[in-house]
C-alpha cells in the first residue's frame, strides 16, 4: 500500500469514528412514541433529540442540568394569622351558592 493509500484509510477511519453510527434494536413502544412526540414538539429531527436524552442521561451533554437545592426553604414557614383566616374562608360553604 502506498502512503497516499494509508493517509487516504487513516482519513476515513477518522471520519467513521467522528461520526460513529449506531443502530438501536428492539425500542420499547413507549419511548420511541416519547422521543417521536418530543422531536415533533420542538421541531427538531428524532435524531437529535435521541441523542440529547442519551447524553443527559449518561451526564455527557454539554451543559448540566441545573439542580436547584430547596434547604435553604425548609423550616422558614411563620405562622400568618391573616393567611390561616384566608384559608378557612375558602373552605367555607355558602348555602345560597347551592340552593
Amino acid at each position: 500500500m502506498r502512503c497516499s493509500s494509508l493517509l487516504i484509510a487513516s482519513d476515513a477511519c477518522s471520519d467513521y469514528i467522528v461520526c460513529m453510527q449506531y443502530t438501536l434494536r428492539n425500542v420499547p413502544a413507549n419511548l420511541d412514541r416519547a422521543l417521536r412526540r418530543l422531536a415533533r414538539r420542538e421541531g427538531r429531527s428524532l435524531n437529535e433529540v435521541t441523542l440529547a436524552a442519551l447524553s443527559r442521561a449518561v451526564g455527557a451533554d454539554e451543559e448540566p442540568i441545573p439542580y436547584r437545592q430547596l434547604r435553604d426553604l425548609a423550616g422558614t414557614w411563620e405562622h400568618d394569622p391573616e393567611f390561616d383566616a384566608a384559608l378557612e374562608a375558602q373552605d367555607r360553604i355558602d348555602p345560597d351558592l347551592w340552593r
